[in-house]
């Protein structure tokens, strides 16, 4: 059983930053593919970024390729997503999922464990 708990949303303007963070209980974290997904209401889930139970590979999303970065601290159980220079098409609910098996890494439905979510705004 893994518990994730999201932090670091909020409201930035267009060209700015923000770092995420997901926070996991269990001493397991490390056996998990962590990854990042985003919604907006009446869309599906989106796969933004995922990081390898090492940390040592990783994938994103085409629309953040290049502005997004994904990484984790095992030692504190924490996996991060710093996001630069937003765009107001980056404003969605940002969920962080855990996966033990996980083949296919933007497929959301192999991610067994999800946050609550946290709230991203960029304005124009």
């Amino acid at each position: 059983q893994v518990q994730l708990v999201e932090s670091g949303g909020g409201l930035v303007q267009a060209g700015g930053s923000l770092r995420l963070s997901c926070a996991a209980s269990g001493r397991t974290y490390s056996r998990y593919t962590m990854g990042w997904f985003r919604q907006v209401p009446g869309k599906e889930r989106e796969f933004v970024a995922v990081t390898s139970r090492s940390g040592g590979n990783t994938a994103y999303g085409d629309s953040v390729k290049g502005r997004f970065t994904i990484s984790r601290d095992n030692a504190k159980n924490t996996v991060y997503l710093q996001m630069n220079s937003l765009k107001p098409e980056d404003t969605a609910i940002y969920y962080c999922a855990a996966g033990q098996y996980v083949s296919t890494w933007a497929r959301a439905a192999e991610y067994g464990y999800w946050g609550q979510g946290t709230q991203v705004t960029v304005s124009s």
